[in-house]
């Protein structure tokens, strides 16, 4: 079997003029010439083009894979056996590309745009994105969640530091209210709760009471959020739940 450029050119994705600058060069001369002095490609012919296109996609310059492919001691299991660790060298390149990608859509989801260093040295040791998936899929359709993407995606290094500070201060004083027995319906820890639910109304969607109340009882019925607030001090959770719902009830009486 012999075939005409333009066929060739309709297998390999090429264009004609780029079948006769292969030609020109010498990289790939057609085994044979039709009557009437037209280029017929082999099969022979057609595994070369393939080769050419399989270095040209990895990078190679073209007088290099002239030279891969003339060299006298190669054979063709030379070749795959070179395409193989370039293809495997290849696919773990594009796997790591494709980790920091993923990695970026995901801090940009968050409206968190900083760098490994500036994440530490405002967040410490705590991951910023632990729940983002789970908070895009259970709230991902409200006004709140696309009201709090808005407004974190502006923000900057020094306001992520400001926000945290926020988290930091609160956490201490009413770390120190609970370790002082003070009561979940005492002022002291209905204020407390109120400053709670206006950090968020500030940094990130509008928190009306019994949106709140509703985040209060997640802290205690979701394993990982009793987690975190009991981290702080045993049993703040729960405190915390109380000191909320108090201070719904003061304000919607």
């Amino acid at each position: 079997m012999s075939y005409s450029v333009g066929q060739v050119a309709g297998f390999a994705g090429v264009t004609v003029r780029t079948l006769h600058h292969y030609d020109g060069i010498g990289l790939l001369v057609p085994s044979g010439r039709s009557h009437a002095g037209h280029r017929r490609y082999s099969d022979a012919d057609l595994d070369r083009l393939q080769q050419i296109l399989f270095y040209r996609e990895l990078g190679f310059p073209l007088d290099e894979v002239a030279v891969l492919l003339d060299d006298p001691d190669a054979d063709p299991r030379a070749h795959l056996r070179r395409q193989h660790e370039l293809l495997t060298a290849r696919i773990e390149k594009l796997r790591k590309m494709a980790a920091a990608v993923e990695h970026a859509m995901e801090a940009r989801k968050m409206g968190i745009d900083l760098t490994p260093e500036e994440r530490f040295e405002v967040f410490g040791d705590k991951d910023p994105e632990q729940y983002a998936e789970e908070a895009e899929e259970r709230w991902g359709g409200t006004e709140a969640y696309a009201e709090s993407q808005r407004r974190a995606a502006s923000y900057t290094k020094e306001d992520w530091k400001r926000v945290q500070a926020e988290v930091d201060d609160w956490q201490e004083r009413y770390t120190a209210l609970v370790a002082a027995g003070g009561q979940p319906s005492g002022e002291a820890a209905m204020d407390l709760a109120e400053e709670h639910r206006q950090h968020v109304s500030k940094w990130y969607f509008e928190v009306p009471y019994e949106m709140h109340t509703c985040f209060a009882e997640m802290y205690v019925s979701d394993e990982r959020f009793k987690a975190y607030y009991d981290s702080m001090r045993p049993g703040l959770a729960e405190h915390l739940r109380e000191a909320i719902l108090a201070n719904a009830a003061r304000h919607t009486a």
